[in-house]
């Protein structure tokens, strides 16, 4: 199967519902994995947290939530083949309008982002 990517969605996003991800990271650095596939080109992660109040600094859940995001990111890249900076929002306002997207400088050389 091949993927061109992922796409990142947040929790309060109205399409999500329980379902429309691939991958769910909670804060409490859970990943569950969902039953059905998403989509056939891309696979989607979805974060909980909002990731739209301005001048918020992330929490240290939320530091632990992103650093399991790159590692999923790269784990997901490297068996699928794709780069692993093809990351895209879901939406113009999924997955929030500050959604800390420096966070996701990922380097598969050295695995460190």
């Amino acid at each position: 199967m091949q993927f061109y990517g992922i796409v990142i969605h947040r929790s309060v996003c109205p399409s999500i519902n329980g379902r429309g991800y691939d991958f769910f990271i909670t804060k409490q650095g859970a990943i569950i994995p969902s039953s059905e596939q998403t989509d056939p080109l891309y696979i989607h992660i979805c974060l909980e947290g909002e990731f739209s109040t301005p001048g918020q600094a992330l929490s240290a859940e939320e530091k632990e939530q992103f650093f399991l995001l790159n590692k999923l990111v790269l784990r997901l890249s490297e068996m699928y083949r794709f780069k692993p900076d093809d990351i895209f929002p879901h939406t113009v306002t999924c997955p929030g309008a500050i959604f800390p997207w420096a966070q996701l400088v990922i380097s598969p050389e050295d695995r460190y982002h």
